[in-house]
This record gives structure tokens, sequence and C-alpha cells, in this order.
């Protein structure tokens, strides 16, 4: 399926325009020898050490591209890296032009508790919650973030939400988090906040305890109507 005189393509492509697209690296290269065989599915070189291939990935890269009546080909030296060229037919129909409207972002006030393990993700979402006008305050572990709940009910300040990461390495994990704050405040409201989205926790949040999900990376128009919902108790 490789092809060398690339002045056939808009032949094999059965139309003379086409798009070509070039991906290119600079890693260790292909050997010539394996040229024929890349695109065979579960083929594949990278078996060294900790680092196996399953060798799917460019068997569906070429699967996809031929359905579209594409092709694809490489250039590849040991050591200087690989160039794969993707050539795609051309529509000649104008595309269609969809306007997004916005989606609305909601303001409010309250008290916020975040619990996550990295200070960025902490750090940004601390900035995007206090841009919407809540107070937040933040915890690294479930152990901390108990203590702080607590205290924000003997001093009357008792949160409003909670979002909870429920991955937490070396530490409380989410799923216990909400247990031990479920027995200290029943009508806690709590988010189930993950970067799986495979989880099965976000899948039957409810069941857990928790109010609401989210998944990782949070965006800011879906965090601000999840929070106004729990908050405002709205659907």
């Amino acid at each position: 399926q490789l092809f060398r005189n690339l002045e056939i393509f808009p032949i094999l492509l059965q139309q003379p325009h086409y798009i070509k697209i070039t991906v290119k690296d600079n890693g260790t290269g292909i050997p010539e020898k394996h040229h024929e065989k890349i695109f065979d599915p579960y083929f594949t070189t990278k078996e060294k050490g900790n680092i196996k291939g399953t060798g799917l990935g460019l068997a569906t890269c070429y699967s996809i591209i031929t359905r579209h009546k594409g092709l694809i080909t490489l250039e590849s030296k040991l050591n200087e890296g690989t160039t794969f060229y993707i050539y795609l037919p051309a529509s000649n129909k104008k595309a269609k032009i969809i306007k997004e409207t916005p989606e609305k972002i909601y303001h409010g006030n309250g008290r916020i508790l975040v619990i996550d393990d990295d200070n960025k993700v902490l750090n940004t979402i601390d900035a995007i919650l206090k841009r919407l006008g809540y107070k937040v305050d933040a915890a690294k572990n479930g152990k901390e973030a108990i203590a702080k709940y607590i205290k924000s009910i003997e001093d009357n300040k008792i949160y409003d939400c909670v979002i909870i990461d429920l991955t937490i390495p070396g530490g409380m994990c989410g799923k216990e988090t909400i247990k031990e704050l479920l027995q200290i405040d029943p009508d806690v409201k709590a988010i189930a906040a993950s970067g799986y989205s495979n989880d099965p926790v976000l899948a039957n949040y409810q069941n857990f305890g928790f109010s609401s999900m989210m998944t990782k990376p949070l965006k800011i128009n879906e965090l601000s109507s999840t929070i106004h919902c729990l908050i405002n108790n709205s659907k």
C-alpha cells in the first residue's frame, strides 16, 4: 500500500483534487524491511523494555483513511525520523458554518471546599471559582478535608459545596471521603471529579452519596452551572 510515485495519487484517489496532510517526527525511524507491514494489525516494533505496543494505532489510521477513499504512505530512515503522508479526497461542497451559542456562565456566592492532591489543579479551580464569586478553601487529601469540614460546622460557616477528586494517591480516596462527610453532615452537597471518564463511581455517583459528577479537565461553564444548581437546588 506504499507508493513512491506521488504523481499517481490523483488517479488512485479517483479525482484530481485532494488534500495532503504531513505528520513528521525525529525519532529512531522505521527499518525499511518493516515498511510493508506497519499497517498490519498487531504488527509492532515497540517491544523493548517497558514500552509495549499493540500494533493497532497505524492499523486503525489506515482503516479510517481508506474508508474515506484516501491513501497513506511514509518515508523513514533509521535515526533520522519518519514522515507519514495522508491523502484525502477534497470536497467541492461548501462547508456549513455552525454558529455556536455561548453557554451561560453562572456567578454566585457561597463557600466551596476543593479536594485534590495536584497543586496545579487546586490553583486553577481556585482561580475559576473566585472569578465566579465564591470563597474557596482547599485540601490536598481526605483527612485534611474532614478536619476543615468539621471546623466549618463549629464556626457556623459550613461549606455550600464540596468538590472531591476520586483518586488521591497515598490518601483517602473520594469514596472514603464522601462516606466520612455524610456521617458528619448527611446534607453535604458533593461533586465527584475524575480524569477517568470510565470510573464506575461517575456512572453511579448518587449510589455513593455524591450530588453530582464532573470529568476533568473541568470546564468553567459546566462547573459554574453544576455548582449553581446544587446550591440553589435547581435542575
